[in-house]
């Protein structure tokens, strides 16, 4: 694997990192870990990046009110997500072939 200069590095990490201020919200509950389509209705966590962490500052009383609260900072939080580079895939592997012939026993083949 090829070294990324330092550098370069902590500009990447810098560019997806979120801004101070900037709001999200989270399920509350047992299972948070789900997406914001289940359970539209369950109360969200509010929270608000302070440049080191996540630190709660509400909470909503659904996935409408709690996106009316930090919708200004989710186009923000779209904008940073990295996408694939294409030109990076690896190429394309080998078609298998067998180490040594395969006997036929019909004729001709």
């Amino acid at each position: 694997m090829d070294d990324e200069p330092l550098g370069e590095w902590a500009e990447r990490r810098e560019q997806r990192r979120p801004v101070r201020g900037e709001r999200r919200h989270v399920p509350l509950g047992d299972q948070a870990g789900q997406g914001a389509h289940r359970a539209p209705d369950a109360p969200r966590g509010l929270q608000e990046w302070d440049g080191h962490q996540w630190v709660p500052v509400g909470v909503a009383e659904g996935l409408t009110a709690a996106a009316q609260e930090a919708g200004e900072h989710t186009t923000a939080q779209a904008g940073r997500v990295p996408l694939p580079s294409f030109s990076k895939l690896p190429p394309r592997p080998e078609p298998w072939r067998p180490t040594e012939p395969f006997w036929n026993p019909r004729p001709g083949g």
